[in-house]
């Protein structure tokens, strides 16, 4: 039951392992732990993802880059009016104020010959043409350019964290399940191990009980051990499977054979210098400070409402009709604006406040990660600490099973022990030996751990691959 508990925990991170539907980009490899690590940020979509965030900011920050340019359009239009715009001369001073009944007969006469259009001037068709270069540059916005560049910046630093985050959850898993294929490999074979010793036990019982040594109980309960010790060694080939099966399809391969073995420090890290790095280099701390520049830069945006916009402006007529008004119009023009906000629907001093209460988030937010962070850093060193202390210990108790499984097989090849003594021994160090794989495996979970808060990813790969050399020799 020991080893079917260990392999329940052992295995707990493959319960979400990649989609079944995952396509293989890989064969079949054996692959060391830094290979491993190397092909899976290749391979990850989750990863490539979040590269993609932090490219799609970046282009987002260069876009922004052109706010402070001056903006150039060509604008065209086409106007019907109801009627042409003109002049009618008697409309105006002073014909508009003489009385045609005071003129002098004659004078009336002429006046009155004169025909009507001749009094009337046209400044534009009925149908109006025009098409003109227009432009316009903002050198004055009250920081709210600076202030929308400073955001766009502060968002690429936060997808360039998230990012990091990301590659650390991905190390971390890795790790779990790279190692978890060889633990339930050697537990499988642990297991194995145990069946055919036990095997081995319950023939020699059938003998003993023909020859009248021994009851026919004791053939029982070695039968029955041999059957549990089965039971067991299916589960943890089945478990084994699982691992493979995971580790594949995060690495997407058709099968992965990890080639670097368990290993253990012979001195432990210290948990000042990994504390100091944590609250130093964590990239949580990092986004956290990125969006502390956003909410800045956001109280800079909204205040920049209450400020003026000055502006140069210029227009360049390309194209008019051969209408008076158009003779009259010049063809160019340029100046200086001034937009003063007197009174808006924006709700600017409320703008002011949520974005202030956003800085203020951020830095509450902070604080609270420093501390999750300091807690978990004392967390996972105290649980390298106990898991190496555990193997430490364990080494003891297997020595002695392994003596006492010695001398309770001699002593019931004698007569002298009964064979629920002899399967008890070999129970005990089977136990044994599965509780120290499941501590040498929570103290390399650990040190993974410590690795990946504390921002030293290569230190961890270094450490496997000096395992693998000496494996090698």
């Amino acid at each position: 039951m020991a080893s079917i508990s260990f392999l329940t925990v052992c295995i707990a991170p493959l319960a979400y392992a990649d989609s079944p539907t995952a396509q293989y980009s890989q064969p079949a490899s054996a692959l060391t732990f830094a290979q491993a690590w190397q092909q899976l940020q290749q391979v990850s979509d989750k990863f490539k993802a979040e590269t993609q965030q932090v490219n799609r900011a970046q282009a987002e920050q260069e876009a922004s880059n052109s706010l402070s340019y001056p903006a150039l359009d060509i604008a065209g239009s086409y106007t019907h009016l109801e009627k042409p715009i003109e002049l009618d001369l008697r409309d105006l001073n002073p014909l508009a104020s003489i009385d045609p009944s005071a003129l002098p007969p004659q004078l009336g006469q002429a006046l009155a010959a004169i025909p009507g259009s001749m009094f009337v001037t046209p400044f534009t068709e009925q149908d109006v043409f025009r098409a003109s270069l227009q432009a316009m540059w903002p050198i004055y916005t009250g920081g709210r350019i600076s202030a929308a560049q400073g955001i766009k910046a502060a968002q690429v630093a936060e997808k360039q964290q998230e990012l990091a985050l990301v590659q650390r959850d991905l190390f971390t898993l890795l790790v779990d399940r790279y190692y978890a294929v060889t633990v339930t490999r050697v537990l499988t074979e642990t297991q194995q191990q145990l069946v055919d010793s036990l095997t081995v036990h319950a023939s020699h019982a059938e003998k003993l009980e023909r020859e009248g040594q021994i009851a026919t109980v004791e053939r029982l309960n070695a039968q029955v051990a041999l059957e549990n010790a089965k039971v067991s060694q299916r589960s943890a080939s089945r478990q084994f499977e699982m691992a493979s099966i995971a580790l594949s399809r995060m690495l997407q391969a058709s099968h992965v054979e990890p080639l670097s073995p368990l290993f253990m420090l012979e001195h432990q890290p210290a948990l000042g210098p990994l504390s100091q790095l944590t609250m130093t280099q964590h990239p949580a701390l990092k986004l956290l400070e990125a969006k502390e520049l956003q909410a800045n830069g956001l109280v800079d945006l909204e205040k920049g409402g209450y400020y003026p916009t000055v502006f140069l402006y210029g227009n360049y007529t390309l194209y008019e009709d051969d209408s008076l008004f158009s003779q009259i119009e010049p063809n160019w023009m340029v100046g200086v604006g001034v937009k003063v906000p007197l009174l808006s629907r924006d709700g600017h001093s409320g703008k002011v406040k949520a974005a202030k209460s956003a800085l203020l988030q951020a830095r509450h937010t902070k604080a609270q990660t420093q501390q999750d962070l300091g807690l978990l850093v004392e967390q996972s060193y105290r649980q390298l600490l106990q898991a190496h202390e555990e193997v430490a210990a364990l080494n003891t108790s297997l020595a002695l099973a392994t003596e006492n499984l010695r001398l309770r097989e001699l002593a019931f090849n004698q007569g002298l022990s009964t064979s629920v003594d002899r399967v008890d021994a070999e129970l005990k160090l089977n136990a044994v030996k599965t509780q120290q794989l499941g501590a040498k495996y929570r103290y390399l979970q650990a040190y993974a751990k410590l690795m990946a808060i504390s921002g030293q990813l290569d230190e961890f790969i270094g450490r496997t691959q000096q395992e693998n050399s000496h494996a090698s020799k």
